[in-house]
């Protein structure tokens, strides 16, 4: 029996597979190739042996279609943290693990989603605007918030949002939280208050959108959302731009439903010239950039190659998204004393801890 974990990366927009990568799938027992697929017909082609179809951000080729024609496959692996360009839905019934690397872009995603909540809040992107038009006048942007005794609201308590609460400890703000899917215990321990979406709407003067986009929260924040929110809250989204219903955000930003905003991701990417956004001053955007520093090459790769070592070694990815799978298959017998570790264990992560 060949006991090899044969692992097929169909990505269309990579660089060069680092060497090491190389070096350690071999020494772990896993059979390694790559095919640049630009189809869902190029994936079915490349991957009819593969155990895990591994799969980066961008590539919208792999779909229910290509996993009902995979008989081997037993795991898709997304680099990254989000999955709406996998049918994890489709991937379930199949009894097909979907895995990504949420530790991956955590803290990078954190940082940028309080960076767009200074530059929003303190006004920075007006002032500099203004600077360089000449006009030197403090009156013209003046920022209308502080952070101190004010209440950060959380849509989605996974990993990023875990880290925005603990990285925002200091700055002396109640913090608040919704997700149906998190325990009462957990929030005790990040020390946020469990409410509802229409009390986290009505009372916090900052929403943090932290959710994946799934189809039930496509639009999750829509017109009646908006309304709820205070007239002087900000709204921030380094999530999924379709989370939030862009029409009806852009006319609550006009019409001062609420204040101000700072996106990261958009419905449309990249936007079209003539977007309303991008006429409003009243908002701060970046181009999907939260995840992405000098080290997040390394760290994508790092991160896949952990969960494929996991998976070569008899168990399932460490990451999963859907742990309600029932695998199709039981995983290959564990090879005691191959596997070579390529990280500390205290960064590998339970499949139970969930990510937003």
């Amino acid at each position: 029996m060949n006991d090899l974990l044969r692992v097929v990366l169909v990505a269309n927009q990579v660089g060069p597979v680092p060497g090491w990568v190389l070096e350690q799938l071999a020494a772990n027992r896993v059979a390694f190739n790559e095919h640049r697929c630009n189809t869902p017909h190029d994936v079915v082609a490349a991957c009819q042996d593969a155990d895990v179809i591994w799969v980066m951000a961008g590539s919208e080729i792999v779909d229910a279609g290509v996993l009902s024609k995979m008989p081997r496959c037993r795991a898709v692996l997304r680099t990254g943290s989000g999955t709406d360009n996998v049918p994890v839905e489709a991937a379930t019934r199949l009894g097909i693990y979907v895995a990504n690397t949420p530790n991956a872009v955590a803290n990078v995603v954190a940082e940028h989603t309080i960076g767009l909540l200074f530059s929003v809040i303190r006004q920075i992107t007006a002032q500099d605007r203004l600077v360089r038009q000449g006009i030197w006048d403090a009156h013209r942007a003046w920022p209308a918030w502080s952070l101190s005794g004010r209440t950060l609201g959380l849509v989605g308590f996974g990993r990023i949002a875990q880290l925005v609460a603990e990285k925002t400890r200091g700055f002396e703000m109640r913090l608040l939280m919704f997700d149906p899917a998190v325990t009462q215990e957990t929030a005790q321990k990040f020390r946020v208050h469990k409410v509802s979406l229409e009390e986290l709407l009505s009372t916090s003067d900052f929403v943090s959108i932290h959710v994946p986009l799934l189809d039930r929260t496509r639009h999750l924040i829509g017109e009646n959302e908006l309304r709820q929110m205070k007239k002087l809250a900000v709204l921030i989204n380094t999530a999924r731009g379709a989370v939030i219903d862009e029409a009806a955000l852009i006319k609550s930003l006009r019409l001062g439903w609420i204040a101000g905003a700072g996106l990261d991701v958009l419905e449309m990417e990249p936007p079209s010239p003539d977007n309303p956004l991008l006429k409003l001053n009243n908002v701060v955007i970046t181009p999907h950039i939260a995840g992405y520093c000098a080290e997040t090459a390394d760290s994508f790769w790092r991160h896949s190659v952990e969960t494929l070592v996991a998976m070569a070694g008899g168990g399932p990815p460490l990451w999963v998204v859907n742990p309600e799978v029932v695998p199709r298959r039981s995983p290959p017998e564990p090879h005691i004393g191959r596997a070579k570790p390529i990280v500390d264990a205290d960064l590998i992560h339970p499949v139970s801890d969930r990510v937003g």
